[in-house]
């Protein structure tokens, strides 16, 4: 006996002694569905069987294809969610006010896994036209803006009302609040903190150099979670 037939009746005898071992192995059968659509070739008949199965394969691959996002996706969703309750457990650590500030200046951007972070605070001190400021006393993770300049840069200067999160890709012509010159801000969220009754609006202004970090596509209930926290926050360090 050649040795080619020998190796024929062992496959043989492995595929009868576990012919579904063979079904699900997809490699396996797409070599025998090819073998057996080039056997066709030759003869004019339809064969309907096979067009069937193409279609069924085309479907699995799809099927596989989805499963894969949703299981990216799922994923990306678990890691968000643990980096922002990380950011508010952080955040309501602090015992003073200079921690609270220390944390969103020096730590707050990597905790969110991304590349800037800052607080933006109204105030009458800055006149209108004068442009994000920079204070000493509150360091870089705080800015100082003229009253009416959140709602401003939220809606880009359209008198429309600003909604409580705004995800968007940054325009080079904006003028910087990050308090950073060397990192190129792409895309950016915004979260309108509502600091109580007779107290200006906030902002917080997370950037990221990737421009797919944040789009308008995108889920807001996390950072709608994160900007309703660190607005209670500050409400009771303002008081």
């Amino acid at each position: 006996m050649s040795e080619a037939k020998e190796a024929f009746i062992q496959v043989r005898d492995q595929i009868l002694s576990n012919p579904k071992a063979f079904l699900e192995d997809h490699d396996v059968m797409r070599a025998l569905i090819a073998a057996d659509r080039d056997g066709q070739k030759k003869t004019n008949v339809i064969d309907l069987r096979s067009i069937a199965m193409d279609r069924m394969e085309d479907r699995l691959n799809k099927l596989e294809s989805t499963h894969r996002s949703v299981i990216a996706a799922a994923y990306d969703n678990v890691s968000s969610m643990n980096q922002v309750h990380r950011a508010v457990l952080s955040l309501l650590e602090p015992e003073d006010f200079n921690g609270f500030l220390r944390f969103i200046e020096e730590d707050m951007a990597s905790t969110l896994g991304i590349d800037a972070v800052c607080l933006c605070l109204e105030t009458q001190a800055v006149s209108e036209g004068q442009g994000p400021s920079l204070s000493k006393e509150f360091g870089t993770g705080v800015t100082f803006m003229a009253v009416g300049e959140v709602n401003h840069y939220i809606t880009n200067g359209r008198d429309i009302n600003s909604r409580a999160v705004t995800m968007r890709a940054t325009k080079v012509e904006v003028t910087p609040i990050y308090g950073k010159s060397d990192t190129v801000i792409s895309s950016e969220a915004l979260l309108k903190l509502d600091l109580g009754k007779g107290n200006l609006p906030g902002m917080l202004a997370l950037g990221s150099v990737n421009p797919d970090q944040f789009t308008p596509a995108q889920g807001s209930d996390l950072l709608l979670f994160l900007g309703s926290v660190l607005s209670r926050i500050l409400r009771r360090w303002l008081a």
